[in-house]
C-alpha cells in the first residue's frame, strides 16, 4: 500500500451495501464521514477502500500493533486450530498472559479479571467498588464516555443517551490550561472547589462515594492540559470520602503516551482498579480489570464471577502477541519519539494558521483545537478538515465538548515517514480550506 492521494467516490456497490446495512442494522448505527467509507483490507497503518484508495490510518487505536499484524494473526489462528474454551478449564496460555500483563503494572496491582470489552471491564470495576465501599456515588467528567451498559449510560456525559444522569453521579468540568487564559493556580483552585462540592453533595445525598472513574488522557473531553496536581488532588478527595479510583486505560494505555505504559502513571497516582479494552487484543475482543489481591479476594469470595468468552486461550494468544510485538519493536519508545516530533510539526503549523487555538495531546494521541476569528470553537472547520483529509487519503476524526478538536490516534506502528505524510496533507488541507 502506497497511500498515493486519489479522489474517493461512492460506488453503486457501496450505495447498495449501505441500503442493506440500514435494512438490517438500522438507520441509527453510526458511520464516519459524509460518504461512509467501505474498507476491504488493511496492513500496518494502511487501509484499502473498495474505491481503490489507500488510506493512511491516523485514527484507529484498536489495531494497536498494526492492521492484520502477522504475529497476532498467526497467534490467533494457531491457537484457534488447537483449542478455544473458557476459564473454567485450566490453560497455560491464559496464565502466561495474565502474568505478562500484570508485570507491566505497579506491584500492588497484582490480580486481573479478564473480560471481553472495555464496557464489561468498567461495569465490573464499578460493581467491585460498590461492594467494597457500600456506597453508590460516582464521580466522572462532565464530557466523558466509558461504555454501553445501563450503569455506564447513566454516567455518560459526552455522547447522546436516553438515560438521564444518575442521581448517584456527579460530573466535574475538567480544566484545560491550553484554552483557559487565567493563571494555573486560579484554574486549579476553582476546579478543586468544584470537586470538593461534588464529593460533599454525594455524601449529603446519602449516596456516598464509591469511585472516581476517569480516562487519564481525558480523550473525549478534547485532550485538555490539566493543571499540575489536579488529578492527584481529586484522587485524594475521593479517598478521603472512602471511594476507590478507577483508571479507564482503554484509550490512554498500552504505551500510547510514550512516556509511560499506562496513562495514570503520568500523575503519580496508584489506582485500585484499572480497566482495559480496545487495543488489548489488536482487534480480537479482549478486556480486563486489573486490581489488588485484596479487592479480588473480597469480590471473588462473595460472587461467583466468570465470563464465557473472556480469558479464552485464543484471546490470551492475541493479548500475548500484542505485548510481545510492543516489546520486540520497542513501540512505546517509538510512540514517544514520533509523538514528540508530531508536537513540533503541529506547533509549526499552528504558528501559520490563526484558526488553531492549541496543539493538544501526548505521545501518539494528539490533535489541533480550532476557533473562528472571534475566538469561538469552530466545529464547522474541524468537520471540514476531517472530510477533506479523508479525500486526501488520511483518516482522522474529531472530539471534544464543542467537536472542534482533531482526534489523531494512529496504531503504534505509525512512524516518522507516516507522520511527515500526515503533516504535509494537513498543511495542504488547511491551506485549501482557508483559501476557499
Amino acid at each position: 500500500m502506497t497511500g498515493e492521494p486519489m479522489t474517493a467516490t461512492t460506488t453503486p456497490t457501496a450505495q447498495a451495501l449501505m441500503a442493506r446495512r440500514r435494512a438490517t442494522l438500522g438507520p441509527h448505527s453510526p458511520t464516519f464521514y459524509d460518504e461512509p467509507l467501505h474498507l476491504v483490507s488493511g496492513e500496518g497503518v494502511w487501509l484499502r477502500g473498495a474505491d481503490g484508495v489507500d488510506y493512511l490510518d491516523a485514527y484507529n487505536n484498536v489495531p494497536h500493533v498494526g492492521h492484520c499484524n502477522p504475529v497476532v494473526v498467526r497467534a490467533i489462528a494457531d491457537q484457534a486450530a488447537r483449542l478455544n474454551i473458557h476459564t473454567r478449564y485450566v490453560h497455560e496460555g491464559v496464565v502466561d498472559y495474565a502474568e505478562a500483563l500484570l508485570a507491566t503494572f505497579a506491584p500492588h496491582l497484582d490480580r486481573v479479571f479478564l473480560t471481553s470489552s472495555g464496557s464489561e471491564a468498567n461495569e465490573l470495576a464499578l460493581r467491585i467498588a460498590r461492594q467494597h465501599t457500600g456506597s453508590t456515588g460516582v464521580l466522572v467528567s462532565d464530557f466523558g464516555y466509558h461504555g454501553t451498559t445501563t450503569s455506564l449510560a447513566e454516567l455518560t456525559t459526552g455522547l447522546t443517551v436516553q438515560e438521564p444522569l444518575g442521581s448517584h453521579v456527579r460530573a466535574l468540568r475538567v480544566p484545560d490550561l491550553a484554552t483557559d487564559p487565567r493563571a494555573e493556580e486560579v484554574v486549579l483552585a476553582e476546579a478543586l472547589d468544584e470537586a470538593r462540592a461534588a464529593v460533599a453533595s454525594l455524601v449529603e445525598s446519602g449516596h456516598g462515594v464509591s469511585a472516581l472513574l476517569f480516562d487519564p488522557l481525558f480523550s473525549t473531553e478534547g485532550l485538555p492540559r490539566v493543571p499540575s496536581g489536579y488529578v492527584k488532588a481529586v484522587v485524594g478527595l475521593v479517598r478521603s470520602a472512602g471511594g476507590l479510583v478507577i483508571a479507564d486505560e482503554v484509550q490512554s494505555g498500552f504505551g500510547r503516551t510514550g512516556l509511560r505504559m499506562w496513562g495514570h502513571e503520568l500523575f503519580d497516582i496508584t489506582p485500585e482498579l484499572v480497566t482495559l479494552g480496545k487495543p488489548m487484543g489488536n482487534g480480537h475482543p479482549l478486556g480486563a480489570v486489573v486490581t489488588t489481591g485484596e479487592l479480588l479476594e473480597e469480590f471473588g469470595s462473595a460472587n461467583l464471577y466468570f465470563n464465557t468468552f473472556a480469558g479464552s486461550p485464543v484471546s490470551a494468544a492475541a493479548g500475548t502477541a500484542v505485548l510481545r510485538e510492543m516489546t520486540d519493536r520497542e513501540l512505546r519508545t517509538s510512540a514517544l519519539k514520533v509523538g514528540d516530533r508530531a508536537r513540533v510539526l503541529l506547533e509549526e503549523l499552528a504558528a501559520d494558521h490563526p484558526c488553531v487555538q492549541a496543539v493538544k495531546g501526548t505521545g501518539l494521541f494528539f490533535g489541533l483545537e480550532f476557533t473562528d476569528p472571534g475566538g469561538k470553537p469552530d466545529a464547522g472547520l474541524t468537520r471540514r478538515v476531517v472530510e477533506d483529509m479523508r479525500r486526501r487519503g488520511v483518516l482522522i476524526s474529531r472530539v471534544g465538548r464543542h467537536d472542534n478538536v482533531l482526534k489523531i490516534r494512529p496504531p503504534l506502528v505509525f512512524e516518522h515517514d507516516h507522520l511527515t505524510l500526515l503533516a504535509e496533507r494537513l498543511t495542504a488541507s488547511l491551506g485549501a480550506l482557508e483559501a476557499a
